[in-house]
């Protein structure tokens, strides 16, 4: 069998620390995951992936890994466990894993200590990550969404998430048990559900403040005017100051998402001037440009 260089794998450096790790597996598993990546060995890749990653976020078998790498070992070259190897070891399979690892991972980690038929050990099913995209009112709400998976051989199954009032995008929802089966008896892994948002035509999400776009007209601008403004919680009349300029940005308190430090809704404003269409509508331009002879909005 092959040697397998699992930092090659994941693609971090040997001394990578243990969030390194993490990151570079997230990133590698959504980007070859069956359901998402459907090209010609992505499956095994995300196999591949799975195996480097229970090796090295463990640090009893990641040692282990290293003493065995450190002997000048690389990946692609032929390999046979050491005499010796694996005795006295009793390597964790409960934290997570599991599923579909090669021989080489079985001949180090794979076999029960001192099994007389070198039965497998059982192991938790590894964690299956996926996105799930909501609405920002589902995210000001909270509420409940459904989710489709489809293994590989086409099946699909439905599960219904709960979404908690106040999630930002990027955030993790974990559905315990509903990840891939466990082994030899085994526990099921995760499901990790990453939160991304659809994007919303009234507003702009900046971190847990909401950002929405005005049109008022001139005179609202110049005299002070009271209009209806959307919020995440309905609509509200919003007091524009007059000697008001495009791209002055308003501040409703406490209308963005919500959180143990609740965000605002910021109303920025953008002045929109009518077209004259006729001619008296003309006239009155003219009129207001004679009126403020020598303004110069460039200046």
């Amino acid at each position: 069998m092959e040697f397998k260089d699992y930092y090659d794998t994941l693609g971090v450096k040997a001394d990578a620390s243990e969030a390194e790790i993490k990151a570079a597996y997230r990133k590698l598993a959504r980007k070859y995951h069956p359901d998402k990546n459907k090209d010609a060995g992505a499956e095994e890749k995300f196999k591949a992936i799975n195996e480097a990653n229970e090796v090295l976020r463990d640090p009893e078998k990641r040692r282990a890994y290293d003493n065995l790498r450190a002997g000048g070992y690389r990946g692609g070259e032929q390999f046979r466990p050491p005499p010796g190897w694996g005795q006295g070891q009793n390597f964790d399979f409960g934290g997570g894993g599991g599923g579909d690892f090669s021989d080489f991972f079985e001949s180090l980690f794979g076999r029960a200590a001192g099994g007389a038929h070198g039965q497998a050990r059982a192991s938790r099913g590894s964690d299956i990550q996926a996105q799930v995209q909501i609405e920002l009112q589902t995210a000001f709400d909270g509420g409940r969404t459904r989710v489709a998976l489809h293994d590989g051989s086409g099946n699909e199954r439905v599960l219904e998430v709960k979404i908690p009032a106040g999630i930002q995008p990027g955030q993790v929802i974990r559905l315990s048990g509903q990840g891939h089966p466990g082994r030899g008896g085994g526990p099921s892994g995760d499901l990790l559900l990453e939160v991304q948002f659809r994007d919303d035509a009234r507003f702009r999400l900046d971190g847990r403040n909401v950002l929405h776009v005005l049109p008022i007209a001139p005179w609202e601008a110049a005299l002070g005017a009271t209009v209806p403004v959307p919020t995440l919680a309905g609509t509200v009349d919003l007091r524009i100051p007059a000697g008001s300029q495009s791209g002055r940005k308003l501040r409703l308190k406490g209308r963005g998402l919500p959180g143990a430090h609740p965000g605002d809704q910021l109303v920025e404003l953008s002045i929109r001037a009518p077209a004259a269409e006729s001619e008296a509508q003309k006239k009155a331009y003219e009129a207001l440009r004679d009126e403020f002879e020598g303004f110069d909005p460039r200046r």
